[in-house]
């Protein structure tokens, strides 16, 4: 049943990109177009942009510490260059 939504969803999104060039949208038939794309790679490598974002996030908090720390206005100006 998955797979058929797949096909299903790539027919759509080609008759929309049809339907954007017919009527010289060519903006929104790239953005169809890239959409597609990401189905068709989303699907046949398994990797998502939901994946990317978790994995970047992860990073971001792990490094956080380092910049999280108090410190006093003249020490902040010192370091500004003020």
């Amino acid at each position: 049943m998955d797979g058929m939504m797949y096909y299903g969803a790539l027919l759509l999104i080609a008759f929309f990109v049809f339907s954007m060039l017919r009527t010289n949208h060519g903006v929104m038939a790239f953005i169809g177009l890239v959409v597609g794309i990401y189905i068709v790679y989303s699907h046949e490598t398994g990797h998502t942009a939901t994946e990317f974002k978790n994995e970047l996030v992860k990073k971001v908090d792990e490094k956080a510490p380092v910049f999280n720390h108090d410190l006093d206005k003249e020490e902040a100006l010192k370091r500004l260059g003020n």
